[in-house]
C-alpha cells in the first residue's frame, strides 16, 4: 500500500475514534462521568499519549537514518562510477573499450537499485550482476599495463569497482522499509484510543471538531512523512535516480 493510502486510512481512523467518543457520549451514566472517573481517564489518556509520542518519535528517527544511509550509498555509487571513468581516461586509449561498457553498464545499475522492474511486475527482485558489469570486470582485470604508471591506475580502477561493488550489494540487502509493520498497528490503535477519550467527555462543538480535525490531520502527515522517508527511491522524497543516470559525459 503506497504512503497515501495508508496516511488517509490513519486519518480516518483517528477521525472515527473522536466520533466514537461523541456518540458514547450521551450513552454514559453520571457514575460514569464523575471527576474521580474523568481523572483516571485522563491519566491513562496522558501515559498512552507519553508511550505514542515515544513509539512515533522512534519511527521517524528510524526512517531518516535509513534514509539517510540509502542516499550516501547512492552517492558513493555515483561517486564511484565518476572516479573509474577518470582513472580508466587517464590510463589511455587501451582503456576506451571499459569506459563505453562502463557507461553502457550505469543504466542497469539504476534500474536494478530502484527497482523499476519490481515496481512494474509485483515481482520479487533477485540479485544479478548485469552483463556489462560483469563484462567490465573481465576486462578490467585483463588489462596489460605497459609501465608502472598503468599498473598503479588499474589497481585502482579495480579497488574502486570493488568498492562500487559492495556498496551495490549493501543496497541490495536493504531493500526494503526498514519500520516493522506491529510498531504502526500499535501506534494507530493508541492514537485513536486517545482521540476517543478527548471526545468522551468534552461537549462537541465547531472548536473542539475543528482542533480533533487539525490533530488528526497533523498525526496523518507524520505518519505519511514516516512512510515517505522509508522508502527513499519512491514517492515524493524519493531520490532521483538521474544524477548517476547523468554522471558521465558522453564519449567524443
Amino acid at each position: 500500500m503506497s504512503a497515501w493510502f495508508i496516511s488517509v486510512l490513519v486519518f480516518v481512523i483517528l477521525v472515527g475514534g473522536a466520533l466514537s467518543g461523541v456518540v458514547l457520549r450521551p450513552l454514559l451514566s453520571k457514575e460514569h462521568l464523575h471527576p474521580d472517573s474523568r481523572d483516571v481517564v485522563k491519566m491513562a489518556t496522558g501515559l498512552i499519549g507519553t508511550l505514542a509520542a515515544l513509539v512515533l518519535g522512534l519511527l521517524i528517527a528510524s526512517a531518516k537514518d535509513s534514509f539517510d544511509l540509502k542516499t550516501n550509498q547512492v552517492r558513493q555509487v555515483i561517486s564511484t562510477v565518476i572516479l573509474m571513468d577518470d582513472l580508466l581516461a587517464q590510463y589511455g586509449p587501451e582503456a576506451t573499450r571499459l569506459r563505453i561498457l562502463l557507461r553502457q553498464g550505469v543504466d542497469p545499475l539504476a534500474d536494478s537499485i530502484w527497482r523499476e522492474e519490481a515496481v512494474r511486475t509485483g515481482k520479487p527482485v533477485h540479485f544479478e550482476s548485469s552483463v556489462q558489469s560483469l563484462a567490465l570486470e573481465n576486462e578490467l582485470e585483463h588489462l596489460a599495463p605497459n609501465d608502472d604508471a598503468q599498473r598503479s591506475l588499474q589497481s585502482r580502477a579495480i579497488a574502486a569497482f570493488t568498492a562500487g561493488t559492495q556498496t551495490r550489494l549493501q543496497l541490495f540487502a536493504q531493500a526494503g522499509g526498514s519500520i516493522p509493520v506491529p510498531f504502526l498497528v500499535i501506534l494507530i490503535f493508541w492514537l485513536s484510543a486517545i482521540f476517543l477519550s478527548f471526545s468522551l467527555f468534552a461537549q462537541a462543538n465547531l472548536v473542539v471538531m475543528t482542533s480533533l480535525l487539525v490533530c488528526a490531520l497533523s498525526f496523518a502527515g507524520a505518519i505519511f512523512l514516516v512512510l515517505e522517508l522509508n522508502n527513499p527511491f519512491t514517492g515524493l522524497m524519493g531520490v532521483s535516480s538521474a544524477a548517476l543516470r547523468n554522471a558521465l559525459l558522453p564519449l567524443n
